[in-house]
């Protein structure tokens, strides 16, 4: 059982598989008094060209805010959790802004792949990142098999 102060952080990209993990996450924080933390992360794919270390133009920055935080609170209503949880907004590569968040994590959430998974995959890289180097435990949600 968790104690009042632990904290879990789940990473959700608005993929139905992330708001299950969101669920699960809410569910097991709910059941061991932990907190929640959902995070969302975005970066300039590479396809631009390279990305700017933490810096991004104005504009696009506040516009690609406004669309995350968005998909952010659609998550969180989708997957019914209390108004106590803490949304976070993170630049950089997913995989790795889930591994820096759960430096203080006692438990990070994720879910088996997200939007960018193709089918067939069993795990999709970010969470194959995050299991191979989180600081905390990761858990891996998988879909319901019904």
């Amino acid at each position: 059982m968790a104690t009042e102060g632990q904290l879990v952080v789940v990473g959700v990209d608005g993929s139905a598989e992330s708001v299950a993990a969101l669920k699960w996450a809410a569910a097991y924080a709910g059941a061991t008094g932990a907190r929640l933390r959902v995070v969302m992360a975005w970066h300039y794919p590479a396809t631009v060209g390279p990305a700017p270390v933490g810096v991004a133009p104005a504009a696009v920055t506040e516009e690609v805010r406004q669309h995350m935080a968005e998909s952010l609170a659609k998550a969180v209503a989708e997957a019914a959790v209390g108004p106590e949880t803490e949304q976070q907004i993170g630049y950089g590569h997913p995989a790795q802004v889930l591994v820096d968040q759960s430096a203080e994590a006692d438990l990070l959430v994720v879910g088996h792949r997200g939007h960018g998974a193709f089918t067939g995959m069993l795990v999709g890289s970010v969470s194959i990142h995050c299991v191979t180097h989180a600081h905390c435990p990761v858990v891996v949600v998988r879909p319901d098999a019904r």
